[in-house]
């Protein structure tokens, strides 16, 4: 019997067999943990990771976890927007586009990427 994490983890390997990311279409990809929430901007062809954030580095966030994904989705796009990057691949990790995903997802298009 797999754990919930295995599954978790067998779905992103399903997922990610299908997209992938370019320079001029990097891959936005979220992993979610009990608290926190963390995204990456990646380039899968260099195997770079472009930028990154997390709501562990935004000590300055108030609310929920879900309003905290939310800014932290904003605050990624605008990153994102400062270095040229208008639009990506989204890459949920496995997890339903659901609640905070759905929010990170939501915050990263008001911050200007497109989707």
């Amino acid at each position: 019997m797999l754990s919930r994490n295995e599954k978790r983890k067998k779905i992103h390997r399903r997922i990610r067999k299908k997209i992938s990311g370019t320079k001029e279409r990097p891959r936005l990809s979220v992993y979610r943990s009990n608290g926190e929430i963390y995204g990456q901007v990646i380039d899968d062809v260099q195997g770079h990771t472009l930028l990154s954030v997390s709501s562990r580095t935004m000590k300055e966030l108030k609310g929920t976890k879900t309003e905290k994904s939310k800014e932290v989705g904003k605050s990624l796009g605008k990153m994102a927007a400062d270095k040229g990057i208008t639009s990506v691949v989204f890459d949920r990790g496995g997890y339903l586009y659901h609640g905070r995903v759905k929010a990170f997802a939501e915050g990263a298009r008001e911050g200007g990427l497109q989707f």
